[in-house]
């Protein structure tokens, strides 16, 4: 991509604030909280407007039973059922047999069937409604749908019951089983029905009279002061205040006003990390997938907040906001992470009633994240630093709870429980941080330390293959890590980088001199181009096995830069000085790798140089190493080798320094010991 088509930075930023204030709560947010039998906290406040006083769910949901179990049901009546029914009893009734069924069962029969419809015959599934549900009486409608009669349960019918009636009542003149001979049950049929679309409308209609306020309040009145206790009234009024102010009144209006003074605070915060990161980190501003980094660290925290306040599925404190100074820090300072840390809770406290407590708590584990957690190299350190944190989150919560209640009378105990949670998705940040590099590319200490154990396949495979590389390469972290402390640069990347920078020598390894046996020198038979080729092709054949192990790009630029663009010097002097007049090849003396650009990679590329050039050395004086250092290094700074290295003439004077004493006390002369005299 060209230069003039790259995203700027700030263009992210404006990305993000679009898609944070898209999903910002809709609902707008009470801006006070509140306890019965507290005191207020806030200044006098009065109606905004005028706005009835709300039952409470508890009184309304009893006043609704009420309603309900007053209730009665509505049934309608067939009237029509009993003369249809008697008519058919007596069409039958000349067709029984008449020695049996003689004129005192008729007389019997006609008033009892009569009394059974008049009761009222239901179906089982209507008496088994009004049973369940306690109803002792229920309305029967006429035919007119107007009148109304009270009907009592305990004397209405079903089809069996009734036809039990008719035998258990049977006088005693009367035989039973004569009445058992005719099934009597045809002549019974339900004549009322239970009317339900009826019933719940009349219902709805009585519970949509019960009245959900219990008062007024007028534009102006006075509602509550400073220091006032909430009673029950004051409580209920303020309750009322709050949901109408979240979910009721002018909610078009009050949505215009919210997205608008969301979208100017949360662009005013971003703004504040964009400002920062321009003035006081403009490496970072450069650098498009650092601000993607961390504009993607304090979106995914915000984006939880917003859906734990949008759906309520958990406990905001669930969240492990500490995540964010752990994992920055692990690749950027700690005030970058505490920036960031900072302008993700301010976005996500706009979101939260209680933001004033969320804020004194984020800050309190902030601060003792960034100061427990200087550097994470070990799983321990992490455990170690989210033990400290569960701690702040409980005495900043306690002294919270002490100051504001006056006591731990108010004590919530999931709170607790909700830290705990937060503790455990804290211990996740080891996981996070390696998905992180591997989507961003970085390299953080616990990886350096992981790469630089000694036991790797790749550092393994080095000191089989190239036991003097091996030893080279340990001799140059020593001097790269002292060198790196003094300056301020990353002493756990130079000490990685410098065992992996001569991987590629395991391809040729008895064409470098560590490697070859004394008399045993294979460039004998080569030509000078021929050797150097061989020579500088470790650079690239460094960068394929380095990629074949799976080394991070940190690692292996390492690789490319120790040498930068210098020259193989030994066969290019040794070629001019036997071919003084004939045309030399550069490319064929020259390393294809580039040139350092960093504090780490320059401070690798002057170890290489000298520690290898040390050994040369017949004295080890002071004098000579100083000489040595001096004459290698200052050739790397005419040869332009350093040019593109951030480092300043007085670091590379310390670093000079450094190596000159860090050679001494590697080549130190022992004492020798005296051999024994025998007598």
């Amino acid at each position: 991509m060209k230069k003039g088509f790259e995203i700027q930075p700030y263009i992210y930023f404006i990305v993000a604030t679009i898609i944070i204030v898209i999903f910002f709560p809709r609902e707008g947010k009470f801006r006070y909280s509140f306890t019965e039998g507290k005191p207020w906290k806030y200044s006098l406040l009065t109606a905004p407007f005028d706005f009835p006083i709300y039952k409470s769910d508890k009184q309304l949901k009893a006043e609704k039973d009420s309603v309900s179990a007053q209730f009665i049901p509505y049934f309608r009546i067939n009237s029509d059922e009993y003369a249809k029914q008697t008519g058919r009893f007596n069409a039958d009734y000349a067709h029984f047999s008449q020695e049996h069924w003689t004129t005192e069962y008729k007389r019997y029969l006609d008033p009892i069937l009569k009394e059974i419809y008049t009761a009222g015959i239901v179906s089982v599934k209507d008496y088994t409604f009004l049973r369940e549900k306690h109803y002792s009486v229920f309305k029967v409608l006429q035919e007119d749908n107007v009148t109304t009669v009270p009907y009592s349960t305990n004397d209405i019918f079903t089809i069996k019951s009734a036809y039990s009636y008719m035998l258990d009542n049977c006088p005693k003149t009367l035989n039973v089983n004569v009445l058992r001979s005719v099934d009597l049950n045809v002549y019974l049929h339900e004549n009322i029905k239970y009317d339900e679309e009826l019933s719940e409308k009349v219902k709805a209609d009585d519970l949509q009279q019960v009245s959900p306020a219990t008062g007024m309040v007028q534009t102006g009145e006075r509602i509550v002061d400073r220091g006032e206790i909430i009673n029950e009234k004051t409580f209920a009024i303020l309750r009322s205040l709050k949901q109408i102010q979240e979910k009721e009144a002018d909610v078009m209006q009050r949505q215009t006003g919210l997205m608008i003074g969301a979208s100017v605070l949360v662009a005013g915060l971003m703004t504040c990390l964009l400002l920062y990161l321009m003035f006081f980190r403009k490496k970072i501003y450069t650098r498009r997938k650092d601000v993607v980094f961390l504009l993607s660290m304090s979106f995914l925290f915000i984006l939880l907040t917003e859906l734990c306040v949008n759906t309520g599925w958990f406990n905001i404190y669930i969240i492990p906001y500490a995540m964010i100074p752990i994992v920055v820090r692990t690749f950027f300072e700690s005030r970058t992470a505490q920036m960031t840390h900072l302008i993700t809770v301010l976005i996500c406290a706009l979101m939260i009633p209680f933001a004033f407590e969320f804020l004194l708590l984020q800050f309190f584990t902030c601060s003792v994240a960034l100061y427990v957690l200087k550097d994470l190299t070990k799983r321990s350190e992490l455990i170690k630093c989210s033990v400290f944190i569960i701690l702040a989150y409980a005495a900043t919560y306690l002294g919270l709870l002490l100051f504001q209640e006056n006591g731990f009378s108010k004590i919530n105990w999931n709170m607790f429980m909700y830290f705990g949670i937060n503790f455990v998705l804290v211990m996740f940040a080891y996981s996070f941080i390696y998905i992180i590099e591997k989507i961003f590319g970085y390299i953080s200490n616990v990886t350096l330390v992981e790469l630089s154990d000694i036991n790797s396949p790749a550092l393994t495979q080095l000191a089989e293959r190239c036991p003097g590389t091996f030893q080279h390469s340990l001799q140059v972290s020593m001097l790269g890590t002292a060198a790196a402390t003094k300056v301020n640069a990353n002493p756990q990347l130079i000490r990685t980088g410098a065992l992996y920078h001569d991987l590629g020598k395991i391809e040729n390894p008895n064409y470098f001199s560590e490697n070859t046996p004394i008399g045993n020198n294979p460039h004998d038979h080569l030509t000078f181009d021929q050797s150097a080729r061989i020579i500088t092709g470790h650079v690239p054949d460094g960068v394929k096995v380095a990629e074949r192990f799976g080394l991070p790009p940190a690692i292996i630029k390492f690789i490319r830069t120790h040498h930068g663009t210098g020259k193989t010097k030994y066969f290019y002097n040794s070629y001019k000085n036997k071919y003084p007049d004939q045309p030399i090849d550069e490319a064929a003396f020259t390393y294809s790798g580039m040139n350092p650009n960093t504090r780490e990679t320059a401070i690798l590329m002057m170890a290489d140089a000298v520690e290898a050039a040390s050994r040369s050395l017949q004295d080890y004086k002071e004098e000579s190493i100083r000489l040595l250092v001096n004459r290698i290094i200052d050739g790397q700074i005419v040869d332009g080798l350093l040019n593109n290295s951030p480092l300043t003439f007085q670091n590379i004077t310390a670093i000079k320094n450094v190596f000159v004493e860090k050679l001494l006390s590697m080549y130190h002369s022992r004492v020798s010991y005296p051999e024994l005299v025998k007598k």
